[in-house]
């Protein structure tokens, strides 16, 4: 999918040579069509990573897509260079006025602490609010699932005595479902959280379809009409990000266990293996596919 972002983002030049397609902005403007127009609210203390993972997923397709960074004002980041975030991110006062096709919201390393608790949370629910008449559909990704199914449907978390770590694998339950077509039976997607969802206040809530779960609880959750999408693990996480969080809390001398079904053998000196790929970007590009179908032309029309 030819992505139309800044020229000078960092992500380009590594996507690129993964043969992701970027669109230069003078060639953009000459297309006759309307491009899907994507927000990308960003909770990860290494934005410039994150950026990276997704924008691997939502690149390479015919369609145009117009992608925007967004962050919290009411958080100070302190992970990410300043020049960075200036050059590339908006802030919710910038942007409200605005109708956007799709809208991610990322995970936050925020999952010990109660949601009202999180210094951002009110701006945060205002996002919520705001998203029901100005975005056609959410994606949310983890600590961000979590809240939103708070936040809208009164779902609590509780956090486990030891974390939920690794590739697990998962079976589809919905198979008719868009979001999932193409999808194996079982398949294998990554995990790394300390908390869990109320599973059976879930299954009460008849708007909420369950599409794929494992013995660790529900991973792909939707509404009927794709408006809001929680995916409570990473499948945009890359080969070594698990290695990368495993490491950092070895060198705390935090008490970590090897991720499950992650390194071949269990063997944590082995280049892990990145097992959750295809169905990542299958996922991907099943949901965009879905918001491209679906989506009201004249985005002002979500107003109504």
């Amino acid at each position: 999918m030819p992505i139309r972002v800044a020229n000078d983002i960092p992500a380009k030049n590594q996507l690129t040579e993964e043969g992701i397609i970027f669109m230069e902005e003078t060639r953009a403007n000459t297309q006759d069509i309307r491009p899907l127009d994507i927000l990308i609210l960003n909770l990860m203390p290494k934005k410039e990573e994150t950026e990276t993972q997704l924008l691997r997923l939502i690149g390479n397709s015919p369609l145009q897509i117009n992608v925007e960074f967004l962050m919290v004002k009411s958080h100070e980041s302190k992970n990410t260079n300043l020049s960075h975030i200036e050059k590339f991110y908006q802030f919710f006062d910038d942007i409200k006025n605005n109708y956007y096709d799709a809208l991610i919201i990322t995970g936050a390393p925020v999952e010990h602490m109660d949601f009202e608790e999180v210094d951002y949370w009110k701006e945060l629910q205002e996002i919520f609010e705001w998203s029901k008449t100005h975005v056609f559909s959410c994606l949310h990704i983890c600590w961000a699932a979590q809240a939103r199914l708070y936040n809208d449907y009164k779902i609590a978390k509780t956090i486990q005595a030891e974390k939920v770590f690794g590739v697990f694998e998962h079976e589809t339950s919905i198979s008719s479902n868009p979001l999932i077509r193409g999808f194996s039976d079982i398949f294998l997607a990554p995990h790394s959280r300390h908390t869990h969802i109320d599973e059976k206040k879930l299954a009460s809530i008849k708007e909420l379809e369950v599409l794929a779960k494992s013995e660790v609880g529900s991973l792909l959750i939707s509404t009927e009409d794709l408006r809001n999408i929680f995916i409570t693990g990473h499948l945009e996480y890359d080969r070594e990000t698990l290695l990368g969080e495993y490491k950092r809390d070895k060198d705390k001398g935090l008490e970590i266990k090897i991720p499950i079904n992650y390194f071949p053998n269990d063997d944590d000196t082995k280049t892990p293996l990145q097992t959750w790929k295809t169905t990542a970007h299958l996922f991907y590009h099943n949901w965009l596919n879905a918001v491209y179908q679906l989506t009201p032309y004249d985005l002002k029309e979500l107003d109504k």
